[in-house]
């Protein structure tokens, strides 16, 4: 049996029925309906935020959160090129700029210090990501975005249940979305969340994702329909019940590689923060310097029917649909292009037995004459 890069965790098949039975009942399927409204509570009491948003997928909870701001068409928003392509389609889909900075060595998280030198007259946002659950360094960046008066939209598709200085991630900036992708440390199947403080908010955005309707005779905002379905929601329900025990064995996997792989030359792994609570959601090694290069550990894992996947490659910049924009240039992101070409993310998620961890290691720590 292959060992897939993830693995979506999910309740028992009798628990999700049993969840979803009185749906038969109501025949309630979509449109905010008792699971949708149970969801929600839920969401923001565990994760102490005040006002929570549900999509039916992260990219458009993303995508609305920006569209949200009000931003002038063409106005720049500074954000990674080291991350998933939905950031920067976002970005660019509500008529904004993206303007690519680099990241940090350490974490892959963007760099606040070069941050600053990007700001223009025209900057309006910041978009950075928590890479791999990695937490960016939430201080300096929301006090240059307070210096600059500019807004914070957090990409936390990789943290939920993260918390940085006690706090959780989506606590911070002016909203914090989360991706309830089946790949997620939490998922409901397809799904997504904004959350945010700014009562404010809660009307455009719930009008964004309902086509603007406020009843059966107004409608007020040109929306779409984005709108989490009650299935959905049941899936988040029951998974919410488990999340700290996936967590707990997602922690017991990262643990065993980390005690394979620490202290081998030329294999560097993220080190944690002491002041953070991870979720584990990834486990990316980077081969700098190593026997051999990345390309031939993901082509004898896969020999061996392990899939491993290069994460972030290529660079949302070297795409060829942002290739034409001015910031679209390596020599402006070096560190994200040499970690890009390095980084190979192994298989992480909660049932991965910890002695398939060891046999993955094996292969991966050989000299390179087996290559």
């Amino acid at each position: 049996m292959s060992i897939l890069v993830t693995r979506s965790s999910m309740p028992s098949f009798e628990e999700y029925c049993e969840e979803i039975k009185d749906l038969w009942e109501s025949h309630w399927l979509t449109n905010m309906g008792i699971k949708h409204q149970l969801f929600q509570k839920q969401l923001e009491d565990f994760l102490e935020c005040p006002h929570v948003a549900l999509y039916t997928n992260g990219h458009l909870a993303l995508e609305n959160s920006i569209a949200s701001m009000n931003f002038p068409n063409g106005a720049e928003v500074i954000t990674t090129p080291f991350t998933f392509v939905s950031t920067t389609h976002a970005i660019v889909r509500n008529s904004l700029t993206p303007i690519f900075c680099d990241i940090k060595p350490d974490d892959f998280t963007i760099d606040p210090e070069k941050i600053e030198t990007l700001i223009t007259e025209r900057t309006v946002a910041i978009v950075p990501v928590h890479v791999y659950g990695n937490i960016c360094d939430i201080d300096a960046i929301e006090s240059i975005a307070k210096k600059h008066n500019l807004k914070v939209i957090y990409d936390a598709a990789h943290s939920f249940g993260e918390k940085y200085k006690g706090v959780s991630t989506a606590n911070f900036g002016d909203a914090s979305v989360f991706s309830f992708h089946a790949t997620k440390v939490f998922n409901t199947i397809e799904g997504g969340a904004v959350c945010f403080k700014d009562d404010n908010l809660i009307s455009i955005l719930n009008d964004m994702k309902n086509f603007g309707i406020r009843d059966a005779e107004n409608v007020v905002y040109v929306g779409g329909n984005a709108k989490m379905s009650e299935f959905q929601a049941a899936m988040g329900i029951c998974n919410l019940r488990h999340i700290k025990t996936e967590i707990e064995k997602r922690k017991n996997v990262a643990e065993r590689y980390r005690c394979n792989l620490n202290g081998v030359k030329g294999i560097k792994l993220c080190e944690p923060k002491d002041n953070a609570i991870y979720n584990y959601a990834y486990f990316p090694v980077a081969f700098d310097g190593y026997d051999t290069n990345r390309d031939n550990i993901l082509l004898e894992l896969k020999k061996n029917d392990i899939i491993a996947r290069k994460y972030f490659y290529p660079l949302t910049s070297d795409l060829q649909c942002y290739k034409h924009l001015s910031s679209a240039n390596n020599n402006k992101t070096p560190i994200a292009t040499y970690w890009s070409d390095r980084i190979l993310t192994l298989p992480m998620y909660a049932d991965l037995c910890l002695e398939d961890v060891d046999r993955i290691c094996k292969i991966v720590i050989q000299k390179n004459s087996t290559f």
